[in-house]
């Protein structure tokens, strides 16, 4: 029921968003060197590795030249890259990810390998499932760089505060899952995103 779910939505999300598809691409390549999406190998269901599409938001080889994680002010971060993080428009390329069955559109948010060996124990439980573009962890965190901001070493802010919060909404999530707290999820996913 759930592959269902997200096989049909995420066709739909696609068709949808084709045309928003072409204009991001457009003012990606006009406004900075490099490919239009950003490809990063992330963990998912039973420690499997994938591969994450989102639209590139900052300068090309950026993770050369710095923490995986971003504050805000990151000065990586490309002109186009900062609306499109603010608007959560750079995951919209996760729908194919859900299209290829590596991801569903409601699941714990998928994670680097660096960050899910230091906290394996507890990603034993969560990788049973599939990760998702969207789950109670994504809103509490919709200003993750924000949060981030506060630290003096922004990486040591996330696996010490940021993560371990994060692994506990997951867990959350494992215990309430099923299709209505989906639904709800998304919902209130969207609302979070159009009110800013």
């Amino acid at each position: 029921m759930k592959r269902l779910f997200d096989l049909v939505f995420s066709v739909i999300g696609l068709i949808v968003c084709l045309p928003l598809f072409v204009l991001i691409a457009f003012l990606i390549k006009c406004n900075s060197r490099g490919p239009v999406f950003f490809i990063q190998k992330r963990v998912g269901k039973g420690f499997r590795l994938f591969k994450l599409y989102k639209f590139r938001t900052m300068i090309t080889d950026a993770s050369q030249k710095g923490l995986q994680v971003t504050a805000v002010g990151d000065p990586r971060i490309t002109k186009v890259g900062r609306f499109l993080r603010k608007t959560k428009i750079d995951e919209l390329p996760q729908l194919i990810n859900v299209f290829k069955g590596d991801m569903s559109l409601v699941g714990p948010r998928p994670e680097v390998p660096k960050y899910v060996e230091i906290f394996r124990d507890d990603y034993q439980d969560i990788l049973k499932i599939k990760p998702g573009i969207t789950d109670y962890a994504t809103i509490e965190f919709r200003d993750e760089e924000g949060v981030l901001e506060k630290f003096e070493d922004p990486e040591d802010g996330y696996i010490r505060e940021v993560l371990p919060i994060k692994i506990k909404l997951y867990k959350k999530y494992l215990e309430d899952s099923g299709f209505f707290t989906d639904v709800k999820l998304i919902v209130l996913t969207l609302t979070k995103i159009v009110r800013g």
